[in-house]
């Protein structure tokens, strides 16, 4: 027996190891493989997996690994069954079979595997691991500046995430739909990247890199203007019990002492649904809809359950075109259009931030100058990105012309 032989059958026994014990680990099981939010994170490793390989023996092997992990936590351990778990056991039974495909398959056709593998694991990585990250910023911050962010809302007249928040008690089928595309997020991003992917690789490395990143940035942003969202302040009064526009006049603006995540400003549901929706330009039609349909659901969903007030999905914005242009790696770092893209969402979301921390009520005066600097933000943004966006098939180009004359030189 070779090395090589003997090294992927160790590694393919590591690998089983590791998904059955945290197939079948309480803990695991109870706080992640129960959780819908991770159910649909761990499940999107399917669109990974199957985009790239589809074949009757994976989805056999999918099917049988999801069968045996309920079997053994809900027949052997009787661990309380919740049916959200079983998407959890499809995402492991799909991570297991694609590792272990990667494992044996020839070198020349590995590639592939691995740009599906390794992003699929990062990215539920990251998921898991910012329930931590947002414990960790809580303690750091015992005060959060919801009250700067409402009071910026009310200045403009009309108080949109209690107005939806309305509709969704009015209409349970409404809020049921918000709530998919809100836990659903992972679903839009497996689906653009792995269309990006099977296109252009360096494109789609470029949109992963700025979905992987989103996350530990934007909880970079969530320390510097802590707030945690409407449901979390106005508790049981949310969403019908707004106050009046002369109590705001009235408010006195301080920092709130509240218990939970301080992940408000920047909105980075709306960030990532954005970055999708830019990504999805030249997609097929299905994948391009269906990005809408998230950039759409997301926009209400945010606001509609009290998680977020409508100046953070101002501030996701310029977030987005910061990201974006930071991962723009088909360009070189001296583009100046890529870097006017990095320091305009950088400086926009600083501006933001000052307005907010320190003049929230700033225009209680008129509704009309709030409304104006939302539209030139947004404006400048759309401008820069749609600027950047036309830059990459040009670079794209380039880098092709490039490296096919690199592959036709005679070796000397």
């Amino acid at each position: 027996m070779t090395t090589k032989r003997i090294l992927q059958i160790a590694a393919s026994l590591a690998l089983l190891a590791i998904c059955v014990r945290f197939g079948a680990g309480w803990i695991f099981y109870a706080t992640s493989l129960a959780s819908s939010f991770f159910a649909v994170a761990l499940v999107s490793v399917c669109i990974f997996h199957f985009a790239v390989r589809r074949t009757l023996y994976d989805l056999l092997g999918v099917l049988g690994t999801a069968a045996f992990f309920a079997y053994v936590d809900f027949g052997i351990l009787h661990y309380p069954v919740r049916n959200v778990a079983w998407l959890s056991f499809l995402g492991l039974g799909s991570f297991l079979v694609l590792a272990l495909r990667l494992t044996w398959e020839p070198r020349a056709n590995a590639k592939l595997l691995a740009l599906a593998l390794i992003p699929s694991f990062l990215f539920m990585s990251s998921d898991w691991a910012a329930y931590y990250f947002l414990a960790y910023t809580e303690k750091l911050h015992p005060r959060v500046f919801d009250l700067n962010l409402y009071s910026f809302d009310a200045t403009l007249r009309i108080q949109l995430p209690f107005l939806i928040g309305q509709w969704f008690q009015k209409l349970p089928w409404f809020r049921s739909i918000g709530f998919f595309f809100y836990i659903g997020l992972p679903i839009i991003i497996a689906v653009v990247y792995t269309g990006l992917l099977l296109r252009n690789t360096r494109r789609g490395l470029s949109a992963m890199t700025a979905f992987l990143i989103t996350g530990p940035i934007g909880i970079l942003f969530y320390n510097l203007l802590p707030a945690m969202g409407p449901i979390y302040i106005f508790q049981e009064t949310f969403p019908w019990q707004p106050l009046s526009f002369a109590q705001v006049h009235k408010l006195l603006v301080e920092p709130l002492a509240f218990p939970g995540p301080r992940n408000a400003i920047p909105s980075l549901h709306m960030a990532w649904v954005i970055l999708a929706w830019w990504f999805s330009r030249g997609l097929s039609p299905w994948r391009r809809a269906l990005a809408a349909l998230f950039l759409f659901f997301t926009f209400l969903s945010t606001m509609g359950l009290g998680e977020h007030y409508f100046v953070d999905l101002v501030a996701a914005v310029p977030f987005s075109l910061f990201i974006k242009s930071l991962c723009s790696f088909e360009s070189p770092w001296a583009n100046a259009i890529r870097l006017r893209g990095i320091f305009s969402g950088l400086g926009l979301v600083g501006g933001w931030f000052l307005l907010l921390r320190f003049a929230p009520k700033a225009f209680l005066f008129s509704a009309l100058p709030p409304w104006a600097l939302i539209a030139i933000t947004v404006a400048i943004c759309l401008y820069l990105e749609n600027s950047l966006d036309q830059e990459t098939p040009a670079m794209l180009n380039s880098i092709a012309e490039s490296d096919a004359a690199v592959a036709t030189t005679p070796a000397v």
